[in-house]
């Protein structure tokens, strides 16, 4: 490979009749300068070559080419950008074909979308992915996508970035043929049948019969936009998306094009897209561990096995049928596994409903899934992961009869959320294959996986519970041993201010109001009614801890939604603010001497953040997360905080350090809680004029 430059390769077939250009940038054909430089030569070659009648585009490897190259965002733009590729394609006289051989995503596929036909393997995915950070399509995607497949589709493409298989890509005319057999040749039959027919060259930006009906009736844009848009909340890529793509019926493609790539420098240069991008190589850095020997390997995981057939339990089983590998579901009670599997059943019956699995897909797995009242069946696996009630004495008991019959070199993973895993680890004669994997709930739904190491947790353990993490679709993100490890114990300082709030003149309505306005899906008072307030109260009784104004609740039978009453009354699932639970809030009050108090959006924004920043920096000073970047990446996948805000410790530098500081420190002296005084962290950062992206890597776990 390589004739043109060490990234582009130009050949001919057909005794020089048709030019082959092969993209060569492993591993993804990102289109990084110096293929894009590449492409233009070969074009410009194969159009000067009187020989050349046609030119057939592909990739190599699984890759067509996955976009653009990121860590060129943010430096100076360097001739040829892709649009200037895409404009030579524009000028070819001689018909262009992409061979798409695999992904073609983002840039790739607006590379494709520039090409006069475009073939595409069976198992290739075309899709424009720039709004996952914070981006549109800037090289004419949003233009020439609605003209192949219509506004409403592309609508529905660019605005989700998720990509369509090349079935699907066919049947909205995004490709033009998905052939049986080897793609290349497909590719060259079509190209010589094209010449040897004279076939008109098909440019997708002359294209408009598929605009005509949003020409006439808007509506089809705006019913297509909406569901995007009410979800979007604050956030400026689904806007500025929206807004091309309606250019592109709107205006002549040249003008549509030039708004569309404003649109994409004003993103580009927005703090939310530079958080979207942040989050893009978090979750990256999250799979790296500092003090990983080279050459470990993760164990082969074949089976498995979960015990508890809960919620929890049913739904981690699921998260390995889903990716076929077995798994046997260990119980104690045959009504408590029926109860389970039944569960399970009815959370796939819901996917067909939603038209995201089909039946034969849901029998496959349930076949996958295998209950049993034989504790003797915890032999079979590789992994075995508990996901019993929170207690210390049962997890202990348990880990100790797991230590009996598991295999040896068997992965024993506990689900705990708070407990420490180096004492469930200390039940067993083998604590390095102990490791903490902490599901969140629906564990079946939410990306997040937090991988405990415990002090005594092998490299290999460690490895393969982050393999496994990856291989049933999680995000994983490693933390040390502590009370509550990264997520809660940050969340239990929210919660603390959410109570304290309540007690000094909010009510939940209003820190719920503030919260769900910055991003997040609900506030905290919402959220706790979703998981049952009864959960947290029974947590606090075992610790010796209160929390007035909840506990009052719970006393009074209002645990949440299931009761129809928390901190709000429900009819089905719509919360209406209850004057009993005020009642509730203002006898706590005056129970605690507390005169109430007219409270800002802005003080209230300020206590549900910065104390959880507060806390991050201490984990950090403490070695129970890595990077500040992980504590992002825990906070955006396992509790609701907008990817577009960057994560918890992104958001303290944008703010700026001193700002959190000088505010917690005031709230600590009104307060009095000695929680709320920064961070030693905190402090010598500001001292030392630096923020949290500052910080090297460290370890966890010992």
């Amino acid at each position: 490979m390589g004739s043109i430059n060490a990234s582009v390769d130009f050949s001919t077939r057909d005794e020089g009749r048709i030019a082959l250009i092969v993209m060569d940038n492993p591993p993804v054909n990102a289109l990084k300068h110096e293929l894009r430089a590449g492409l233009v030569a070969a074009l410009a070659k194969a159009a000067a070559d009187a020989a050349v009648q046609a030119v057939v585009l592909t990739g190599t490897g699984r890759f067509f080419s996955a976009g653009a190259d990121i860590t060129e965002f943010g430096q100076p733009r360097r001739a040829p950008s892709l649009i200037d590729v895409i404009v030579e394609l524009d000028a070819m006289t001689k018909p262009v074909i992409a061979a798409v051989n695999g992904q073609a995503l983002g840039g790739g596929c607006e590379l494709a979308l520039g090409c006069h036909w475009r073939l595409a393997a069976a198992s290739a995915r075309l899709g424009l992915p720039e709004i996952k950070l914070g981006l549109l399509p800037g090289a004419g995607g949003t233009q020439r996508l609605p003209r192949l497949a219509g506004v409403a589709r592309a609508v529905e493409i660019i605005l989700s970035g998720n990509p369509v298989s090349a079935a699907r890509a066919l049947a909205d005319g995004i490709v033009d043929a998905v052939p049986e057999g080897d793609l290349l040749e497909a590719a060259l039959a079509f190209a010589r049948q094209a010449v040897a027919a004279g076939r008109p060259l098909r440019r997708a930006r002359d294209v408009t019969d598929k605009i005509e009906a949003a020409r006439a009736d808007p509506k089809i844009f705006e019913t297509a936009a909406a569901p995007f848009l009410r979800r979007a909340r604050g956030e400026q890529a689904p806007q500025s998306c929206a807004r091309a793509v309606r250019g592109a019926f709107e205006l002549p493609f040249e003008e549509g094009q030039k708004q569309e790539l404003a649109l994409f420098l004003e993103l580009l240069q927005g703090e939310q897209s530079r958080a979207r991008r942040h989050v893009f190589f978090a979750e990256r850095e999250a799979q790296k561990i500092p003090d990983m020997p080279a050459g470990v390997q993760p164990k082969p995981i074949a089976r498995a096995v979960v015990v508890g057939a809960g919620t929890m339990g049913g739904g981690i089983a699921m998260c390995f049928a889903n990716v076929g590998i077995p798994v046997t579901i260990v119980e104690t009670e045959q009504a408590a596994l029926d109860r389970g599997m039944a569960r399970i059943a009815d959370n796939y019956r819901t996917t067909i409903a939603r038209g995201n699995l089909t039946q034969a897909e849901m029998d496959k797995r349930m076949a996958a899934l295998t209950p049993s009242l034989d504790f003797a069946r915890v032999a079979e696996g590789d992994i075995v992961i508990e996901a019993v009630f929170e207690e210390m004495g049962l997890k202990q008991k348990l880990f100790g009869d797991l230590d009996r019959v598991a295999k040896p070199g068997a992965l024993l993973a506990t689900n705990t959320s708070t407990l420490d895993v180096d004492v469930i680890a200390r039940s067993t004669a083998r604590p390095a294959d102990v490791v903490g994997m902490h599901f969140f709930s629906p564990a079946n739904v939410m990306k997040l996986l937090e991988v405990v190491r415990g002090k005594a947790t092998s490299h290999e353990a460690l490895a393969t519970a982050m393999a496994v993490g990856k291989r049933i679709g999680k995000i994983v993100a490693v933390s040390g041993v502590c009370d509550g490890f990264i997520g809660n114990r940050m969340l239990a300082r929210r919660s603390t201010e959410s109570e304290r709030l309540l007690l000094e003149g909010a009510l939940p309505q209003d820190v719920d109001a503030v919260v769900y306005d910055f991003g997040f899906p609900m506030g905290p008072f919402a959220m706790g009614d979703l998981a049952g307030l009864d959960v947290g109260w029974r947590i606090r009784k075992g610790r010796g801890i209160t929390a007035a104004i909840s506990d009052a609740l719970c006393e009074a039978g209002r645990f949440g939604q299931k009761t129809g009453a928390g901190y709000y009354r429900y009819d089905g699932r719509t919360p209406t603010p209850d004057p009993e639970v005020e009642r509730i809030i203002l006898e706590a009050a005056a129970r605690a001497g507390i005169t109430r108090r007219a409270i800002s959006r802005e003080e209230i924004l300020e206590r549900m953040v910065y104390p959880m920043i507060n806390e991050g920096a201490r984990i950090l000073d403490e070695g129970i997360a890595m990077r500040p970047s992980d504590i992002d990446v825990v906070w955006i996948y396992g509790y609701g905080w907008p990817a577009w805000r960057g994560g918890p410790m992104w958001y303290a530098d944008s703010v700026g350090l001193r700002v959190i500081r000088d505010r917690l420190a005031a709230y600590a002296e009104r307060s009095g809680d000695a929680s709320l005084r920064p961070a030693a962290l905190l402090e010598r950062l500001v001292a030392e004029g630096r923020d949290f992206a500052s910080l090297a890597t460290g370890k966890t776990g010992t």
